[in-house]
């Protein structure tokens, strides 16, 4: 027996467990192990905030990291209205392509967002599910050469492979696997992921420990 699916779509934020040191680590030089982990908070509450704001039928944390029972994760998805789950062992295009084959499951539509972009907001995470409508996928892409965002209608395992993952190619080596093997897709408005230390020029508000963001 199929399970029908619902209406609405689930929207999937990829994350890690916050602990300094183990996050945001190309920002330790600039930021130290605590500064670049409380940075990640506040990215990460921004994703929270904006996936909190879309309507959608499911909103799912994948964390990396995290214990068996949760932990952190599981406290944040609760207080944000998700549900918590395990990312997989394996490289990002293995451990995507295992969320999109659960979400799509009991849903119509996926769009997975990851907890890097400091401009995320419920306008542009409707954008995307609206766009699957008649699209058979969509991407936001990023300033760096990657993406921030990417959703789909049905599993596509072999969109997620053969990507040389956290290089400048990401978009483009996305956008030739998406024609090879036929899917239709649309592309949003090109936001900003904060990686690299050259990219805090312009985010001195996140890095404020005395402006209440979180």
């Amino acid at each position: 027996m199929t399970t029908e699916a619902q209406p609405g779509g689930t929207l999937i934020l990829f994350a890690h467990k916050p602990v300094a040191g183990q996050v945001k680590t190309r920002l330790i030089p600039a930021l130290g192990a605590d500064g670049a982990a409380r940075l990640y908070r506040r990215l990460l509450g921004i994703a929270f905030r904006g996936g909190a704001a879309t309507p959608c039928a499911r909103r799912q944390l994948w964390c990396a990291g995290a214990p068996a029972d949760g932990g952190e994760c599981a406290r944040l998805a609760e207080a944000h209205g998700f549900t918590w789950h395990r990312q997989p062992e394996g490289d990002l295009g293995v451990r995507m392509t295992a969320a999109f084959d659960e979400a799509l499951a009991t849903a119509d539509r996926a769009v997975l967002i990851g907890s890097d972009c400091p401009d995320y907001d419920a306008n542009y995470l409707s954008a995307a599910f609206a766009a699957l409508d008649d699209r058979d996928a969509v991407l936001g892409p990023a300033a760096d050469g990657g993406y921030v965002l990417i959703g789909l209608r049905r599993p596509a395992p072999a969109l997620f492979t053969g990507i040389h993952w956290s290089s400048p190619e990401v978009l483009a080596e996305t956008r030739a696997a998406l024609a090879r093997i036929g899917l239709d897709w649309t592309e949003l408005q090109t936001l900003r992921d904060l990686d690299r230390p050259e990219d805090l020029a312009e985010v001195a508000d996140l890095l404020d420990t005395d402006n209440p963001l979180d």
